[in-house]
């Protein structure tokens, strides 16, 4: 197992390729080492100097006196590789290839030279970082294995003095995005206790970093900035570890952008781009996903103050000594999902105490100057944390003088280390410096952007959300379903798509609907059928050759006696055959029409990445104009199930508006739990889904699977 701890906490560094000119990349690592208070020995590496910042040169890693931790590589890309392999050969532990010119590069020479390093990472069992890494910084140790510019100020040490040690870690492939977060986040007072920057990954991944610092146990708070995740099952073992141990990871995901191209057979695929299923496992895992690295930083700063007192709920208390400042952070909240109640009477009957004539106590609570004046801000903060009906308090506040907040001092100790409630506060003006050390000092996050501060209110309720789902269901190994076998024989003896007669046939093994009965190959054939089902039927073409039978004029619906059914199977015939002359035609299905009900869509696509995904969302009219479709992993149980379907724009469809009645939620979420088993069963088997449309009848009724596609890998 590679020794994370050499590399991110080493007593002993080589840096192979230093230089003392400070201009160069290779010379400015080196002297903001130095810089730093690091207790360790460093070694630099050269055959062309003799000194490096007045630390003495070896001529080789083997010269080397003392065993290495780290290697830090900064050499020529062509000699990267053997360099590598010479300090496992010597010993070392871990090494940071700064270097770049590899997989990131389109030569294939590149490519191949970034997976000798990782056989050779895993023939020594060093912990790797980079190629193209701009290296890390560790508290810890005071170790600046960096050329990063946001560590060029000494002056500035990497700890805030009201702090002891590191609690926050960053983890970015970026480099220079990873040391921004560090930038931006000491200006803000952040505990820093790792920046590290992963780069091409040959080795070592975000999430194996990840998963060493929750073991590590000394980091409350993550920051990951994520271009890709290349080992899933890490991924999965890392996110669901920092859920259940109430580590937040927060996190901004590159692709957002990018369209979904792939031409598919089915109509679930084609609605997911690959960064729709990136957020369904971030939402899956209590993942906060921000938009920038501001709010990144400020989100990790409030998650940071209120570690211990997550919300129990979403409604929140809104203080304020200016009535326009408060009412617009209350929109900002209800845009964020938040709510903001009324404070309950006992509440307003304290504040109402200290207010003048002209102030409020409803909820934003505006103090207005008079009442600021005579308790503070955070006393009334705290008075409005009393109310029973709030989860939170956003403290909205001027904090342009220090006069105010230096009285207030004690106080911010006080609500600091009792409030039993998240709190946050936005300064509609520019932060005075003693003002925001007071703030940084007594542990109350203080945001300068408006939405950043309700989006961080929002962050905690959503992972307080998340973390009750985690902890309430805990996970269970996956059990294949008792039918496994003969499904499995139903599918193997058929090609790639299987159209809805077989796809339901297979699927009511499931308990998914029912499998229908026979197909008319024939008019008479049709005509019999129709007449068993007494009344108007739908006639349906059945080919794996035509997966869109609407398209090519294979479907009639609402079709009522034997000369219409007839004419009916002919018509169909005639135009599939038209459109699709080579297609194979088994028969057409001939079956009663569905009962009216909300249309539903839910589906299967297998992500390259992290596998079976289910689709779930409004049909009709809905999916195609609003897209309002949302994703899980395989498999869901009854209570994920539930939440998926809650997080749908078109929710309140479902539980009946302008008088209709509530449909048959428990009978979908059946269906869901039934879907995502299967596809969790034939995880390597199934490439897509289509139960297109599921009529969910009002409650009580179920629902009914109208037509279904099975696609299998090929």
């Amino acid at each position: 197992m590679p020794d994370f701890n050499a590399l991110l906490n080493p007593r002993t560094i080589a840096i192979i390729g230093a230089s003392p000119d400070t201009a160069r990349l290779r010379g400015m690592l080196p002297e903001i080492m130095v810089s730093q208070p690091y207790p360790g020995k460093i070694y630099p590496v050269s055959r062309s100097h003799d000194e490096v910042q007045g630390l003495k040169t070896c001529a080789s890693i083997g010269e080397v006196p003392e065993p290495v931790d780290l290697a830090i590589l900064m050499i020529p890309s062509r000699y990267v590789p053997d360099e590598l392999e010479r300090c496992g050969k010597a010993g070392a532990r871990a090494a940071l290839i700064v270097t770049s010119g590899f997989a990131e590069q389109s030569e294939d020479e590149g490519r191949g030279d970034q997976v000798r390093l990782a056989d050779i990472a895993k023939a020594f069992d060093m912990a790797v970082l980079g190629p193209n890494s701009e290296g890390f910084a560790s508290s810890t140790l005071s170790v600046a294995a960096t050329f990063s510019p946001a560590l060029h100020a000494p002056e500035k040490p990497m700890l805030p003095p009201w702090h002891d040690e590191g609690r926050v870690a960053v983890v970015a492939q970026s480099g220079a995005v990873g040391f921004s977060f560090f930038d931006l986040g000491r200006k803000k007072e952040l505990p820093f206790r790792y920046v590290v920057t992963t780069g091409n990954e040959a080795s070592t991944e975000v999430f194996d970093l990840v998963d060493f610092m929750l073991d590590e146990g000394k980091t409350d708070v993550f920051i990951l900035f994520l271009e890709d995740i290349k080992s899933p099952d890490t991924f999965r073992s890392a996110a669901r570890k920092a859920l259940e141990l109430g580590k937040p990871l927060i996190a901004a995901k590159l692709g957002r952008s990018e369209a979904a191209v792939r031409a598919t057979a089915s109509h679930t695929g084609a609605l997911a781009g690959s960064y729709d299923i990136y957020a369904a496992m971030f939402h899956h895992y209590g993942i906060t996903v921000c938009d920038d690295a501001e709010q990144m930083v400020d989100t990790a700063n409030t998650f940071l103050a209120n570690m211990g007192r997550l919300p129990k709920g979403r409604r929140v208390a809104i203080t304020t000594g200016s009535g326009g400042a408060g009412a617009w952070m209350a929109d900002a909240c209800v845009a964020l999902g938040l709510e903001v109640p009324e404070l309950d009477p006992k509440a307003r009957e304290e504040i109402d105490a200290y207010l003048p004539a002209y102030g409020t106590s409803q909820n934003p609570v505006d103090g207005t100057a008079q009442a600021i004046r005579e308790i503070g801000y955070i006393r009334l903060a705290q008075l409005a944390a009393q109310a029973n009906n709030v989860d939170s308090v956003v403290m909205v506040a001027s904090t342009a003088r220090k006069d105010s907040f230096e009285r207030e001092r004690p106080h911010f100790f006080e609500v600091a280390q009792t409030l039993k409630k998240p709190i946050a506060c936005w300064s509609y003006t520019i932060p005075h410096k003693i003002s925001q050390e007071i703030f940084a000092e007594t542990g109350i996050p203080l945001h300068t952007n408006m939405r950043n501060c309700a989006h961080s209110i929002a962050a905690l309720a959503d992972y307080a959300e998340a973390r009750a789902r985690a902890l309430s269901a805990p996970g269970k190994p996956h059990e294949p379903h008792t039918n496994m076998e003969t499904v499995s024989e139903l599918m193997a003896a058929e090609g790639r798509i299987l159209c809805e007669f077989t796809a339901r046939t297979v699927l009511a093994q499931y308990g998914i609907g029912n499998a229908p009965s026979a197909l008319a190959k024939s008019p008479d054939e049709a005509v019999a059928l129709a007449t068993a089902a007494a009344g108007p039927v739908a006639l349906k073409v059945q080919s794996p050759d035509v997966p869109h039978k609407s398209d090519a004029g294979g479907v009639a619906l609402n079709v009522e006696g034997d000369e219409a059914v007839r004419r009916a199977f002919e018509t169909i015939l005639s135009s599939v055959r038209s459109n699709h002359p080579d297609a194979d035609i088994p028969g057409v299905l001939v079956e009663p029409m569905t009962p009216d009900g909300i249309e539903f869509i839910l589906g299967i696509k297998r992500d390259p990445t992290f596998g079976p995904m289910l689709a779930a969302g409004l049909g009709g009219i809905y999916v195609e104009t609003f897209k309002d479709v949302v994703f899980a992993p395989a498999p869901l149980s009854e209570t994920a199930s539930q939440a998926l379907l809650q997080r749908l724009r078109g929710w309140a469809v479902l539980t009946g508006t302008r008088g209709a009645p509530p449909a048959d939620v428990d009978a979908l979420v059946a269906v869901m739990v039934a879907l995502s088993g299967f596809a969790a069963d034939f995880a390597d088997q199934i490439f897509e889904v289509d139960l297109n449309p599921v009529i969910v009848h009002p409650e009580g009724e179920g629902v009914s699977i109208v037509d279904a596609l099975i696609v299998q890998a090929s």
